[in-house]
């Protein structure tokens, strides 16, 4: 184990696995069953020395043993969870084959399942519903699925800029977004 490896926090391990897994804080709560605020304090900081228990909530929850979440390297830790979630992708997946009736949307699906798998189970949801929508086409169909993605990919980087020191810098802007465009903010 490197020196670098060794100043990740069990608290840093726990808030990258929480994220590795797609969770937000009040999901993360229900599951191991923990109050919401010390979910918080754990997620976003400061750093604290959390208790046994807690972390055997939070370990449990995330499908590792404890002793796992001490000592092995967070790289090795973060592979194991993306393997446990194979299965849940290709739910997503069966689900959005199963409910897909548009011939432009199965034809999609079949010339990029890569990209059909990666859908969450949120952008799957909305997919089912775009097809829909009176508007749906071929080019409206790729516009909204692109859209999806640069969702999640802007959704990964504010989960990793919110844990950052930056957080500060990421609220003023989204409280300065929201301010000046409320109503937009709401429909999203």
């Amino acid at each position: 184990m490197n020196s670098e490896e060794n100043s990740i926090s069990i608290q840093d391990k726990i808030s990258s696995l929480v994220k590795e897994r797609g969770w937000n804080q009040e999901e993360f709560a229900r599951i191991t069953r923990l109050n919401r605020h010390t979910i918080r304090k754990i997620l976003l900081g400061p750093a604290f020395r959390l208790r046994n228990a807690t972390i055997e909530s939070c370990a449990r929850a995330l499908g590792i043993s404890v002793h796992d979440l001490h000592h092995r390297p967070l790289d090795s830790l973060l592979s194991q969870i993306r393997q446990s979630m194979i299965p849940e992708l290709g739910r997503h997946f069966q689900r959005l084959q199963d409910q897909t009736y548009q011939p432009d949307l199965k034809s999609w699906i079949e010339r990029n399942p890569e990209r059909a798998r990666t859908l969450s189970s949120k952008d799957a949801d909305e997919l089912v519903l775009f097809q829909k929508s009176g508007n749906f086409n071929t080019s409206s169909l790729e516009a909204f699925i692109l859209r999806l993605e640069r969702k999640r990919r802007l959704l990964e980087k504010i989960n990793h800029l919110k844990s950052s020191r930056h957080l500060e810098l990421l609220e003023q802007m989204v409280d300065l977004m929201h301010q000046q465009n409320p109503v937009k903010s709401e429909q999203a």
